[in-house]
């Protein structure tokens, strides 16, 4: 772990960590709301323009509400612990069917061991850079569900466990696993079937889960961690990726483009982090941190190997990721 004092005062310290419970059920309520307004946009003028347009935002919020998830599994989305894991677990984890409490463990060993042997999310950084080709196949498999329909299989055949054994026993530790995120999403189902608007949750939100969440999740792993300068130091073995306001509607919502001062200052909100990318500028850190303009130019880089590798595509297939 990174020591903070190598690079603040503990006044910033102080100023960064500080939580707000406003700002939280703020965030919250805007990636809901955000949804919505899409749902209404598709239900008020249905046409294949809207769908796109619907598609392409609530994909952006649901990888919204998983970053929010993210916070809460840090403590940081409420300055109240209870209220936090309960916001995190069933309005931002179980919605994009996802568990906080098995995650929390695994995502602090990655911070624990960032881009080292033993880091569990390694495996999402290390086959790059790659072909174009090699990267334009994963795209087109993240888009037409590939992706989705590979991961939600092994997600499905984890919770039910071995085969071998009871039917009885494979329920229970599949209730235990997915059954509040199965019935958060059969409730969603229910509430828009009874509004009148059934279709709504196949169109805008399984399409947009299974298509367009994959895509830009998939661009957002690549942008943290993939082809960095120096595995070794914190300063360049994770990227921090410049982002306008349509690209984080879209692709990078709730500051999540500012992933190096997240792994330097893991106890900072994600709303607070530009104040601390500012105050490492201010300090003089930027031209030892590894920096990118934009997606365009970390999806280059990710791309540069110029001769395709058999044994890297052969991953590839495999893991899907």
């Amino acid at each position: 772990m990174v020591n903070a004092r190598e690079f603040l005062t503990d006044d910033e310290i102080g100023r960064l960590r500080r939580r707000s419970n406003v700002v939280g059920a703020l965030l919250v309520l805007h990636a809901w709301g955000v949804i919505g307004a899409a749902m209404a946009l598709v239900a008020l003028w249905p046409n294949p323009l809207t769908l796109l347009i619907g598609v392409v935002v609530v994909g952006g919020r649901q990888l919204g509400l998983a970053i929010l998830m993210h916070d809460a599994a840090h403590g940081l989305l409420f300055r109240n612990r209870r209220l936090n894991d309960w916001v995190g677990r069933w309005l931002c984890a179980y919605p994009v069917a996802t568990d906080m409490d098995a995650y929390r463990p695994y995502h602090l060993t990655h911070h624990r061991l960032t881009q080292q042997a033993d880091d569990p999310d390694l495996v999402l950084s290390a086959p790059f850079p790659i072909t174009r080709a090699s990267l334009r196949r994963k795209f087109i498999r993240d888009l037409t569900g590939q992706t989705f329909f590979q991961r939600r299989r092994m997600q499905f055949q984890d919770a039910l466990g071995p085969a071998r054994r009871p039917w009885p026993e494979r329920l229970r530790r599949f209730r235990a696993r997915l059954g509040a995120a199965f019935a958060v999403n059969v409730l969603m189902a229910v509430v828009l079937a009874a509004s009148g608007y059934g279709y709504l949750y196949p169109l805008l939100w399984l399409v947009p889960i299974a298509t367009w969440y994959q895509l830009i999740a998939r661009v957002r792993n690549i942008a943290e961690h993939a082809v960095v300068r120096d595995d070794d130091d914190p300063l360049l073995n994770t990227r921090t990726t410049r982002a306008g306001w349509l690209v984080r509607l879209v692709l990078a919502p709730y500051r999540v483009n500012y992933h190096l001062e997240h792994h330097l200052f893991i106890f900072v909100p994600c709303w607070r982090l530009p104040a601390a990318h500012r105050l490492l500028l201010a300090k003089g850190y930027g031209p030892r941190m590894e920096l990118q303009r934009g997606y365009a130019d970390v999806l280059r880089l990710a791309a540069s190997a110029p001769v395709e590798s058999r044994h890297r595509e052969g991953g590839e297939r495999s893991q899907l990721i």
